[in-house]
């Protein structure tokens, strides 16, 4: 073996790699797996996962308008306030109204005086004319039994005078005795027609207190009229009351101001709106499926969304309502084809669904962007 040629181990021994060829190697495998995995997730997604992003927040908009014409006093909150339910929003003047409730209020004090002096005269021409009845009675009643003695000592007067005017004529009697009888029967004469005067002059007073009682049927005339203008002018209170209330807009749920339109010393008309407002614990997700997914998102199927504004958290959905028209037929500028040229579209349906278990009030808000998700093979459930 020469000494000056080098062993033939030696001369066939490959070179070793560096580190930094091997810490590339690495990266390139690991990055190659890595896009194995992404592509597998992705076609994994593709064949099970059906994705709707033209969905948003929605929730129920609701407008508040006055009823009244009137200025602007107060607005008390501003576009993000939340307000509890009757809550203070607007208040419009209501000078004119508080001034026209209390001018009502005061005729039907006025009324009401009015029918307690008719009640106060009822019952006192009541018991007056009673009174008189009674007393004419008894009166009457006095005179009847007095007429029978009276006409009793009128026959025996006529009785004792015609003796005596016999006894004169004979000539057995005396003058005296003639004139004390026919005295005597005057008197008595007198008596009966007193009597029977004093029939007619009670018979009169009980004709005259049963027309005083007639007065009793005006007088209840009188206030059974005071009923329909007594109604009247509740209404009318109540109207003005009405009104009065009106002119405090309250918050009518407990909500989230969203807009607000008026200004204090704005003047406002009847029907102009004011605000806009929504419940923050009823809102609601709303989407826009193509046709041709639509089977996927039967009504009462579970889903998936994700917000856009919370990376990272996912929230239960159940389909409520699915719409029964595509969107373009509520169009304002529909797209005819008269020319006969046509590009044919995939048309969007509407759908609606429900947050179950709702999220906390006001973590999700009217308008924000969502993504729908659902399993392909929630067609054959």
């Amino acid at each position: 073996m020469d000494i000056g040629q080098p062993s033939a181990s030696l001369r066939l021994a490959p070179p070793r790699p560096s580190l930094a060829r091997r810490l590339r190697l690495a990266g390139a495998a690991g990055l190659l797996l890595a896009l194995l995995a992404a592509g597998a997730w992705a076609t994994h997604r593709f064949l099970t996962i059906v994705s709707v992003d033209d969905a948003r927040v929605a929730a129920d908009m609701v407008t508040i308008a006055s009823r009244l014409p009137g200025w602007v006093a107060e607005v008390a909150v501003i576009a993000g306030d939340q307000v509890p339910g009757g809550g203070l929003l607007v208040r419009i003047d209501d000078r004119d109204s508080a001034l026209a409730l209390r001018e009502i209020e005061a005729r039907l004090g006025t009324l009401a005086a009015r029918q307690r002096e008719l009640e106060a005269r009822i019952a006192l021409v009541d018991r007056q004319t009673e009174s008189q009845q009674a007393l004419a009675r008894a009166r009457l009643e006095v005179a009847r039994a007095a007429l029978p003695a009276a006409e009793s000592d009128r026959a025996f007067a006529e009785s004792e005078f015609g003796r005596a005017r016999d006894l004169v004529a004979s000539g057995s009697g005396t003058r005296q005795r003639h004139d004390q009888a026919l005295s005597l029967l005057n008197g008595a004469r007198q008596k009966v027609l007193g009597a029977m005067a004093e029939i007619e002059a009670a018979l009169a007073q009980i004709a005259a207190a049963e027309a005083a009682r007639a007065e009793l049927l005006v007088l209840r005339r009188q206030l059974e009229a005071l009923d329909p203008a007594e109604r009247e002018l509740a209404a009318q209170r109540d109207r003005a009351a009405l009104d009065l209330r009106d002119r405090r807009i309250e918050m009518p749920f407990a909500g989230v101001v969203d807009r607000v339109f008026a200004d204090a010393g704005e003047y406002v008309a009847a029907g102009q709106r004011l605000l806009t407002l929504h419940d923050p614990a009823r809102v609601r997700v709303e989407g826009n499926v193509k046709e041709t997914e639509i089977r996927f998102f039967p009504a009462g199927s579970r889903v998936t969304v994700s917000v856009d504004a919370l990376p990272g958290r996912r929230f239960a959905g159940l389909v409520e309502r699915v719409g029964g028209a595509a969107t373009s037929e509520f169009a304002l500028l529909p797209a005819p084809n008269p020319s006969g040229n046509f590009t044919k579209i995939t048309q969007r349906i509407p759908l609606r669904v429900a947050l179950d278990p709702a999220p906390p009030p006001g973590l999700l808000r009217p308008g924000m962007m969502v993504e729908i998700e659902t399993r392909r093979g929630a067609a054959a459930d």
